[in-house]
């Protein structure tokens, strides 16, 4: 099973999918047991990755590549697709708070009664595209499980979001699909770009077909590759990251080349793509200003949906930005520091000032998403140790604070059906637990030392404080959004749970404490939040070596 754990993360979900559509009793409780089995099967497989995952390591880990598509393309070579599978200290600690996000939102689906054998197949596929994205290690794997998560989103919006549903789910794929479009043409432009240094080799009879390659030849055939010495229809062009991320491995004179001298209005093609990857993943994660598509899919999404597209779905652009947009173009990504920088900061700022003047209690919690957000893209900009490792940490912490926010905020809409923050007073006295833990998610969301969200933003801005490539003015002026942060949220918590109780739906509603379903997904999220603010080495460690060896290399 080791030999092929991360086959198993996608596979499990995948195939609790179409056991959930082909399932011969139509019973909505066999759906959610299926899908429920096939979320805890994740965590029994993450688990054993986990116990397997070496922190000392800065390579990848517990790899699966196999051969894919193989197609030749006459005088441009042949194209070579891999199924090729690996975590390292970057994409490892998304995979762990993916697994606990799509448990805690398959739980929280436990009511969802209105087509529930679509909603859970739906959720499982969703799940698979997820955790893909994740682990592979070839950009055109990546992006068919990058585009196939907007079908399911796209669906479970649509049909079991609010009243406004189609309009925000017509919005997220329109966004998200553009961006995507942007992604595909610069990877086109990499595969005409690049080769595979291995497979060309064999092509070109340096090493037999199954004969393993010596390290040494890499750079001879790169060599040969500079030095025009192999025929164009001997060339291996490849999607793998790793070759995509070497410089050696370019075409000389090849449009993305590092030596590319190919212009489009005056801006160089490489400094063009690099934008290209940068707004398609800024859709996702997001970033001011393509970010006008989160607010309406949060407010008219259910829960469990809010639920995954703050916990997991956002940290897809987080990613993207240090595995493919930093990892293929360093020199631009160093050149646009600051621009990239500012943009981080708008969010943080402009997020926060939206959250501020928020009546909807779901919207606010979707800004405040762009805001903490925002962070992450200060911390990737700094290119500092601090700064990149400050980005993973947040991402991990604004998943486990925004899955518990938005729980919090359907327990309380299940009762009554209203978000308004000004319809409700003084929820202590009747929801006590209830209370307790909104206070726990407001403070570390807010970045009360003691809890995650304290040590993410800290760390980022650190990092930009500490980076050579940005003013101290843009770290200086994001702080802010940690005096928003506490605006926004202790005066939610002093207007929602203190003063007299009342609700505007009295007469007609009655309100309850937390459910045992309820502290069963939220409870955990608590311990989380608590454990990683105590003991951030747990993070760290994951993502530390990786990170070392990975700025080395963009330097």
């Amino acid at each position: 099973m080791i030999d092929h754990i991360l086959t198993f993360l996608i596979a499990i979900p995948l195939l609790g999918a179409a056991a959930v559509a082909f399932w011969p009793v139509d019973s909505q409780h066999n759906f959610r047991l299926i899908a429920l089995v096939a979320l805890l099967l994740e965590v029994v497989v993450t688990a054993g990755s986990y116990l397997s995952f070496n922190i000392t390591d800065a390579g990848l880990q517990l790899s699966e590549v196999r051969d894919w598509i193989t197609l030749p393309i006459g005088s441009l070579g042949v194209v070579s697709i891999d199924y090729a599978l690996a975590v390292d200290g970057i994409s490892f600690p998304l995979v762990l708070l993916a697994v606990v996000v799509m448990l805690v939102g398959v739980v929280s689906s436990w009511n969802i009664n209105h087509k529930s054998r679509a909603y859970f197949a739906l959720y499982l596929l969703l799940t698979g595209s997820i955790m893909g994205c994740f682990l592979a290690q070839d950009f055109f794997l990546f992006y068919l499980f990058f585009e196939f998560m907007l079908l399911p989103m796209y669906f479970l919006i649509g049909l079991w979001g609010g009243p406004r549903r189609e309009y925000a789910a017509l919005k997220f794929f329109i966004y998200t699909f553009l961006g995507s479009l942007l992604i595909l043409i610069v990877m086109i432009g990499l595969y005409l770009s690049v080769i595979d240094p291995v497979e060309t080799a064999r092509a070109v009879g340096l090493i037999g077909p199954e004969d393993a390659i010596h390290p040494d030849m890499i750079p001879q055939i790169q060599q040969w590759l500079f030095d025009g010495k192999i025929a164009p229809e001997q060339l291996i062009h490849t999607f793998r990251f790793s070759y995509l991320a070497d410089p050696g491995n370019y075409i000389p004179g090849s449009i993305l080349s590092a030596t590319s001298e190919f212009f489009i209005a005056d801006i160089p093609v490489r400094l063009l793509a690099f934008w290209f990857l940068f707004v398609g993943f800024a859709v996702k994660l997001p970033v001011v200003p393509v970010h006008t598509w989160l607010p309406d899919a949060h407010v008219e999404a259910p829960t469990p949906i809010s639920v995954v597209l703050a916990g997991i779905l956002l940290k897809i652009g987080g990613y993207g930005f240090i595995r493919i947009v930093d990892g293929f173009f360093p020199a631009e990504a160093l050149y646009s520091a600051i621009p990239l920088a500012i943009l981080g900061m708008i969010s943080i700022v402009y997020g926060g000032f939206n959250a501020l003047g928020q009546s909807d209690l779901k919207k606010m919690i979707a800004y405040s998403s762009v805001s903490h957000m925002g962070f992450v893209l200060l911390g990737i900009a700094a290119f500092t140790p601090e700064g990149f490792n400050g980005a993973i940490y947040q991402m991990v912490s604004h998943g486990i604070l925004s899955a518990m926010l938005f729980l919090l905020t359907g327990v309380i809409y299940d009762r009554t059906h209203d978000r308004r923050i000004d319809h409700y007073r003084g929820l202590i006295s009747v929801m006590p637990q209830y209370t307790v833990i909104t206070g726990i998610a407001y403070f570390a969301s807010l970045g009360l030392p003691g809890f995650s969200g304290f040590v993410g933003e800290l760390f980022t801005l650190m990092g930009a404080f500490q980076s050579e490539a940005l003013p101290v003015w843009i770290p200086a002026l994001s702080t802010l959004g940690i005096v928003l942060a506490a605006g926004y949220f202790l005066w939610t918590y002093q207007r929602m749970f203190f003063s007299t109780f009342w609700y505007k739906n009295a007469t007609t509603q009655v309100l309850t404490d937390l459910t045992r379903r309820e502290k069963f997904m939220l409870v955990p999220l608590v311990i989380l939040t608590i454990l990683v603010g105590i003991l951030p080495g747990l993070l760290f460690d994951l993502s530390g070596a990786t990170i070392e060896v990975w700025l080395e290399g963009l330097k």
